[in-house]
């Protein structure tokens, strides 16, 4: 072996001695390196949580003063079995009630007699609301102040005002009231058509007494609807924790503006994640109507229509993917009518946005003032056609479902609407005819003979009527002898009930 041939080897262990240095060093500077760069990874999402819960107490802290404690009190005639159902419960009852009642083996045997006597008693309702001007005007939920003799809103500051209502809306759960201050603290109104799902929201309130309760979650879904809470649903979806008392408190975005109100919850038992607030959208449009004009009017098309399903659509001979509504019936005299609209017309744009879902059809419609001009593109025979009306005002409840008058509701003393096979599974009554106790007047003569909300009448003077518009006639048939014996079904039980008429 040469020289040369040494000085190789020689140079390959070196550089074997050399790579192995190389490689070892650089092991122990990784090893030294990582944990610091994971401990700095680590505060910097420490850092952005405190800054997220900076950002959330720095909202909290701007909103809070405007959010009220509200307390309503409403006199009313006190029934052994309840069947209004409310979205946070019953408002006017005792919060804790649901988890300490007893149960019916533990109740007083006198509890489950017959219908008895109604006796009329004060009761209070918590709930929230939320100041949105400087001069005393509150958002809040209707059901929290329907029909109240007092309201009572209470700010941080521990000062307290009667509030006068405004004005309420039943059909989409909206209520204003007034207090007399000048220089309030008030919330600022997001657009909450473009809340986005996902994005982060606060929910303030009164939960179960506890007064300016925050909690945080994010934007669950949008355009709820189908739990019969009210007539117009497109309820906000959020998981932020809202319980008993939630009712009519402000849902905050980021930028500490209302994009909702809280109204409703699933489950009896409190929260469970899943929550529903009135798009603050909505309820503007409501508010303004209420404020300047103490009702609300919305716009009417007037037809019966249908969500356009794949199997629908291809019965009509389009495309299954196509989305739109499908048009049933078209009311005599309407302006669809008037517009030349016919039955299997399918409506696939309205005001230049396309229609999806026909609950939010019929809530776009309704958001418009009657007289406002709208244009929609249909599909007839497979053909687009553009049509053109002037929307009128929407008929009340009664008048498109053959309920009672308002005149005669005053007079028995409660309303009454057709049983729908809905209605029948809900209080029992499959296989039964007559019309359902909608509401029943707090001293009037029908509550304190037994009816209430839930009730069926199907019979009036030995008549069975079957539908609202039956039960009218045999109302006013029976004006001529000034009174009318109506057989009454409640629950279990089966009575007659008297009542007085003014005679014609």
């Amino acid at each position: 072996m040469n020289w040369r041939s040494k000085m190789q080897i020689v140079n390959f262990k070196q550089n074997k001695n050399r790579s192995r240095y190389i490689v070892i060093s650089t092991l122990l500077i990784l090893l030294f390196i990582s944990p610091l760069s994971v401990f700095a990874q680590d505060q910097d999402s420490i850092a952005a949580l405190k800054q997220m819960g900076k950002a959330f107490a720095t909202i909290a802290e701007k909103t809070s003063p405007a959010v009220v404690a509200l307390r309503a009190e409403r006199i009313v005639t006190q029934q052994r079995q309840s069947t209004r159902e409310w979205p946070f419960g019953e408002p006017f009852s005792d919060p804790f009630e649901f988890f300490f009642r007893r149960s019916p083996r533990q109740r007083d045997p006198r509890e489950q007699r017959a219908p008895q006597q109604p006796r009329r008693e004060s009761r209070t309702a918590q709930g929230s609301g939320f100041i949105i001007s400087p001069d005393g005007y509150i958002l809040t939920n209707n059901h929290m102040v329907e029909e109240a003799s007092k309201v009572e809103v209470e700010l941080t500051d521990g000062r307290k005002f009667t509030a006068k209502i405004i004005g309420t809306d039943p059909d989409s759960d909206v209520a204003v009231v007034k207090v007399d201050a000048e220089n309030l603290p008030y919330l600022e109104l997001a657009d909450s058509d473009s809340l986005q799902v996902g994005e982060w929201v606060l929910a303030i309130g009164n939960p179960l007494g506890l007064s300016h309760t925050v909690t945080a979650g994010i934007v669950s879904a949008k355009g709820r609807s189908g739990f019969g809470l009210a007539n117009f649903e497109n309820f906000i979806q959020t998981d932020a924790a809202i319980n008993f008392g939630n009712s009519g408190g402000p849902l905050i975005n980021l930028d500490a503006e209302v994009v909702g109100i809280n109204t409703a919850i699933v489950g009896a038992g409190g929260n469970i994640g899943i929550g529903f607030a009135i798009p603050i959208n909505m309820a503007k449009n409501i508010y303004e109507q209420l404020v300047q004009n103490g009702t609300v009017s919305r716009g009417y098309i007037g037809i019966k229509f249908e969500e356009l399903t794949p199997e629908l659509a291809s019965g009509l001979g389009l495309n299954e993917d196509t989305r739109g509504i499908s048009v049933v019936e078209v009311m005599e005299d309407s302006p669809a009518d008037k517009a030349g609209l016919k039955r299997y017309d399918v409506i696939i744009e309205f005001e230049g946005k396309p229609v999806g879902k026909s609950n939010e059809f019929r809530n776009r419609v309704a958001m418009l003032n009657p007289g406002t001009k709208v244009q929609m593109l249909i599909l007839r025979n497979k053909r687009r056609k553009k049509i053109t009306l002037n929307l009128a005002t929407l008929p009340s409840t009664a008048e498109l479902t053959g309920a009672l008058p308002q005149e005669t509701q005053k007079e028995l003393g409660f309303s009454v609407e057709d049983l729908t096979d809905e209605l029948a599974g809900r209080y029992g009554y499959k296989d039964l005819s007559g019309v359902i106790v909608t509401s029943v007047d707090d001293g009037s003569q029908a509550a304190e003979k037994g009816i209430a909300p839930g009730a069926l009448i199907m019979e009036v003077n030995q008549q069975k009527v079957k539908n609202a518009a039956e039960f009218n006639e045999a109302i006013k048939a029976a004006k001529k002898e000034g009174a009318a014996l109506l057989f009454v079904k409640r629950g279990r039980y089966t009575f007659f009930v008297p009542l007085k008429l003014p005679k014609e």
